[in-house]
């Protein structure tokens, strides 16, 4: 065995379960949600490995249901923050040393049960308290977060395999990828269960030790996502689970001096935050904490008058009102030419109205609920802005209510004025706002690159091909995700890494070996055989 040459399964993608009307999966599915939504939960913190109960609570609601609560969860505060970091650090030298063969075992088998039994759980999880449909769940909760998993292992393996290409004769020259000294921060949001499985999991891969801290929102799902951890043989201490408010639990966190990194999905308010804290504390560190962080977006699609409109409307549904718009990716601005604007309207007008909205457990339904009252009131607001403008119309949708779920119509606004407020700023819900656009085709690629300071996902739809070649000049920084005739939603691991620059994060594109090797510090070790043993030169010889 000492002389095996170890490596680890190639990865494949996971493939998507349909849930068609009669499947064996949907009928599972289905009994899944009744056997949740039938039962109430009380979440503990999970700190080394013990269940943790603060008496200080919060409630997970069903968001299309919201007098309906599924569970009981308890808050992190500084005391239990202190606690969480002594577990993690009592548990890093051993994790840190476990060789990374075992450390991919655990983490296959994580893929492995996900795959298997824990797969209509963490589904049906993700629909009841994050309001998601049997597909948006099936994608997310399941196929990406396995890719994740069965993918990370391969690049970790390439990353350890990537060593100096020389040494000369006499010596020997190599890289040891360390984990960082500390802990990593892993920050969660509501929208991917994926994410919140592979934020704390990614670190953890390489050797880290982890704090994590999920949105409020989802917690449910998460607290599922840990027993998953659990059940797979992580070592306690490894990733602890701490929800909380953002201050009580980020606060201590970020005023520790064993914070090596931090792993973000969130708001950019959020994040700019966190790093300006880290700035503030930086003499106060044992050492540079990494900051790897993706915030928002305001995406775009930009379609050429040689645009294919029946994909363009396809592209424009999907990419803007799945899961409710609530897709840090969501198309949320569309440049369109006037010379598509009678046929596109009338096409997509007609087919927007055939969307069905209501609970996730009628699969009929497209749209369900967003997230919570405080989205509901965000969302709205733009709507009822766009309402009163006298530069905007609304083209479809513009109701919501409130009154059982947080129901908010797909709603399209179309502008005369290509900086209205609604094509401008991030609004995280079921709307899009259309500008219909007499511009040259080089002068709206510059529009739309300048008009957002975000640069994370945008389309471009065109059957001429020296159309496609002038947006991918001009839109080079406008997207760190570029799709051309499809829709800017929907990246896979191991196909699309996933990430955007200026004010939408750090681009260190989750879903490919540039995320991991943010987790690691590197040790160049060189090894002399025969070391020389006097000082003196050739060139220092008398002539």
């Amino acid at each position: 065995m000492n002389n095996t040459i170890i490596t680890s399964p190639p990865a494949a993608n996971e493939p998507i379960r349909s849930y068609a009307p009669g499947s064996p999966e949907r009928i599972s599915l289905k009994a899944k949600l009744a056997e949740l939504k039938s039962a109430t939960f009380d979440i503990p913190l999970i700190i080394g490995g013990q269940e943790i109960r603060t008496g200080r609570t919060g409630t997970c609601r069903i968001p299309h249901e919201h007098q309906h609560v599924l569970a009981t969860y308890h808050k992190a505060g500084a005391e239990e923050v202190k606690m969480a970091v002594g577990a993690a650090l009592k548990a890093a030298r051993a994790w840190a040393g476990m060789p990374w063969t075992e450390r991919a075992a655990i983490f296959k088998k994580m893929a492995v049960l996900l795959a298997g039994p824990y797969r209509d759980l963490l589904n049906a999880a993700t629909m009841l308290s994050q309001s998601k449909n049997a597909f948006q769940a099936e994608i997310d909760a399941a196929c990406e977060l396995i890719d994740f998993f069965n993918f990370n292992v391969n690049y970790m393996e390439d990353i350890y395999t990537e060593q100096p290409p020389y040494s000369p004769d006499g010596m020997w020259n190599m890289v040891q990828y360390r984990p960082l000294e500390g802990f990593v921060f892993a920050v969660t949001p509501f929208n991917f269960t994926s994410i919140a499985g592979n934020l704390p999991s990614s670190p953890a891969l390489m050797g880290n030790v982890v704090l994590w801290k999920p949105a409020s929102s989802a917690v449910y799902s998460a607290y599922f996502l840990m027993q998953l951890f659990q059940e797979a043989g992580l070592p306690d201490g490894v990733i602890n689970f701490i929800p909380g408010s953002g201050g009580e639990v980020g606060d201590p966190v970020l005023k520790n001096e064993n914070l090596a990194g931090i792993h973000f999905t969130g708001s950019t308010n959020t994040f700019q935050g966190m790093w300006q804290t880290v700035g503030k504390n930086i003499a106060g560190y044992k050492t540079y904490p990494r900051i790897v962080g993706e915030t928002g977006g305001k995406d775009f699609i930009v379609a050429h008058e040689s645009a294919d409109d029946d994909a363009l409307v396809t592209a424009v549904i999907r990419g803007a009102f799945e899961y409710q718009g609530q897709k840090c990716s969501a198309a949320s601005r569309i440049y369109l030419p006037k010379t598509l604007w009678p046929d596109f309207k009338e096409k997509y007008c007609r087919e927007v109205a055939t969307l069905k909205m209501g609970s996730v457990e009628d699969f009929r339904n497209f749209v369900n609920a967003v997230i919570d009252e405080s989205a509901f009131k965000t969302i709205t607001s733009y709507i009822d802005y766009a309402k009163s403008s006298n530069d905007a119309e609304i083209i479809t949708g513009g109701g919501y209510d409130d009154s059982s779920g947080y129901f908010i119509e797909p709603t399209t606004i179309v502008t005369t004025d290509p900086h209205f407020k609604t094509m401008e700023e991030e609004i995280f819900g079921p709307v899009v706002t259309l500008y219909v656009y007499e511009e040259t085709w080089e002068d709206v690629l510059k529009l739309v690159d300048a008009t957002s300071p975000y640069a994370l996902t945008g389309a471009v739809f065109a059957r001429d091909r020296t159309a496609i070649e002038q947006a991918n000049r001009s839109l080079v920084n406008a997207a760190g995700n570029y799709y051309i005739n499809d829709k800017p939603t929907g990246a896979v691991v191991g196909q699309q890494p996933f990430g955007g620059s200026r004010a939408s994060g750090t681009n260190d594109k989750a879903g490919s070996p540039l995320n991991l090797l943010r987790w690691v510090s590197q040790r160049t070790i060189k090894e002399t055989f025969d070391p020389p043993k006097n000082y003196r030169y050739p060139f220092m010889e008398e002539e």
